[in-house]
C-alpha cells in the first residue's frame, strides 16, 4: 500500500493506479514496477486524445473493482477487451445486457447450458459472476476500437501477470481456468500447488469445437472448489 500511495503523490500522471480500488493496490504493489506503468499511462493518454478505445476509462478496471482480492474464488481469463461499439464493459467476455453476444460469449452460453443444466440466460451480462467470486480478466484491458490486439505489448500484459501473481500468492486456494494458447502461457505464474488450473480450449468459433464443448469448466470448478471445502460458485445467470 506504502508503494502505491507514494506513487501517487509523487507521481500524479500515474493517476490510472489511483483508479484501483484500496485492496487491489495493496494486493498488486510488490509485483509493479513503475516505469512500465507510467509507460503505459502515457500511452493510454495519448490514445484517448486521437483514437477511440473501448471499455470508456471508468470500466478499464471493473472486473478488480467487481470482485474484491479477499472474494476470488475462480480467475477467468480472457484476451483483450471486445472492440466494437457497446460491447466492452471491463468484464473478460461479459456485454452489457442489451448488447448481443459475440460469438465466444454465445459458444461459453453454450456450454454453461450443457455443463449446468440451466437454461439460456435472458441478459449477456456476466456481472453476477464477478460478484459471485469469479475474477473476469482480459490480459490487456483497452483497446482501439474495430482493431483487435492493438493495445497488446504497450504493458498491460505486465499489470494483469501481477494480478495474477498476487492471486497465486495467497493461501485460500484459486481455480484458474485458462482457456486458449494465451491464457495457458500464463500457467507458469501459478506455481503454489494450493491452487487449481483448469485448461481448456478458447470459446472462439475457431477452437470452440476442438475441446471447449464438453469441457464442462463450471462444475469443474465448483468441484474443485468443494474438494477443498470453499463453497461452490453459483453460476446461474438468470
Amino acid at each position: 500500500m506504502y508503494y502505491i500511495n507514494r506513487i501517487a503523490k509523487n507521481q500524479p500522471q500515474n493517476a490510472m493506479l489511483e483508479q484501483l480500488p484500496a485492496d487491489w493496490q495493496a494486493a498488486l504493489a510488490p509485483h509493479l514496477d513503475k516505469p512500465t506503468l507510467l509507460r503505459l499511462q502515457d500511452f493510454l493518454q495519448q490514445e484517448r486524445k486521437t483514437e477511440q478505445v473501448f471499455p470508456p476509462e471508468d470500466k478499464t478496471f471493473a472486473a478488480l473493482h467487481l470482485t474484491p482480492v479477499a472474494t476470488v474464488k475462480a480467475l477467468l481469463l480472457g484476451q483483450d477487451p471486445y472492440h466494437d461499439e457497446g460491447q466492452a464493459c471491463g468484464l473478460a467476455f461479459s456485454v452489457p445486457d442489451n448488447i448481443p453476444a459475440p460469438p465466444s460469449l454465445r459458444n461459453i452460453l453454450r456450454e454453461y447450458c450443457q455443463d449446468l443444466g440451466f437454461p439460456m440466460p435472458r441478459q449477456n451480462s456476466l456481472e453476477k459472476w464477478a460478484r459471485q467470486g469469479v475474477l473476469l480478466l482480459n490480459t490487456v484491458l483497452t483497446v482501439r476500437a474495430h482493431q483487435p490486439g492493438s493495445h497488446r505489448g504497450m504493458g498491460w500484459e505486465h499489470f494483469t501477470d501481477a494480478v495474477i501473481k498476487a492471486l497465486a500468492r495467497r493461501n485460500t486456494s484459486v481455480v484458474f481456468l485458462l482457456w486458449g494458447k494465451q491464457a495457458w502461457q500464463k500457467k507458469k505464474l501459478i506455481t503454489s500447488p494450493q491452487h487449481i488450473v483448469l485448461t481448456a480450449p478458447h470459446p472462439s468459433p475457431l477452437s470452440a469445437y476442438r475441446g471447449f464443448f464438453g469441457a464442462k469448466p463450471f462444475s469443474q470448478c465448483n468441484a474443485e472448489l468443494l474438494k477443498r471445502q470453499i463453497d461452490p460458485i453459483d453460476w446461474r445467470l438468470n
